[in-house]
């Protein structure tokens, strides 16, 4: 089969595979982004059993296969009477692994704020909350913009894990292997799939570069 036929006859499945991927990865991406928040404040928490569940979450999520969470999420926790549809199966999975590297690169941007900023803060008679939120969250997120440019685009690929699991419509993995069970499709099905993350994954660098130039901390 070559790429008119293939396309003439499932360019449409691709491209709402297109469209499933980005909107999943959308979707992830924002509770990613909130819960790894949320476990990075737990993981500098000055109360210990807090930082001790933040720093088990993230040791936990970040060396699981996500194959295997998936399995767990879809397969398993149904015997504990909780039920999640397909979709919402590949999305609990993907937030859970994301949040967990997100965690991590907000660590790393919490790093690169000077003790002198957190000590001026301290004498001024600012919480522990204030701190947070008017000091540290904001330089941390700016900080973090390249390695959050890289995680979403990690957060797309996981998406992938979509194929495993019976999804309508289907990711652009998961096409792939539609295709290939009805015809002949080949390397040439996947070439096409890896097109649209490849394209995808331009489009994000280049906005994540534009973003980062313009909230850079110069230092």
């Amino acid at each position: 089969m070559g790429l008119g036929e293939l396309l003439s006859t499932y360019g449409e499945n691709y491209l709402q595979g297109l469209l499933a991927t980005w909107w999943m990865t959308a979707v992830s991406f924002v509770f990613v982004m909130v819960l790894a928040v949320a476990v990075t404040v737990m993981r500098v928490s000055p109360i210990a059993p807090l930082r001790g569940l933040g720093d088990l979450y993230v040791q936990v999520f970040r060396n699981i296969p996500g194959v295997a969470l998936l399995i767990i999420i879809a397969y398993a926790l149904p015997d504990l009477r909780i039920v999640l549809d397909w979709r919402t199966c590949v999305i609990v999975t993907t937030v859970l692994l994301g949040s967990a590297f997100g965690s991590e690169n907000f660590m790393s941007g919490i790093n690169t704020i000077g003790v002198g900023q957190i000590e001026a803060a301290r004498s001024l008679g600012l919480s522990f909350a204030q701190i947070l939120r008017r000091i540290v969250i904001p330089q941390a997120l700016r900080s973090s913009v390249p390695t959050m440019t890289n995680l979403l685009i990690a957060v797309m690929l996981t998406t992938a894990l979509g194929s495993q699991v019976p999804l309508s419509p289907q990711e652009l993995t998961g096409v792939v292997s539609y295709v290939n069970t009805r015809a002949t499709g080949g390397v040439l099905a996947f070439l096409v799939a890896a097109a649209g993350y490849v394209g995808t994954a331009l489009v994000i660098s280049a906005v994540g570069n534009r973003i980062d130039r313009r909230v850079r901390i110069l230092r």
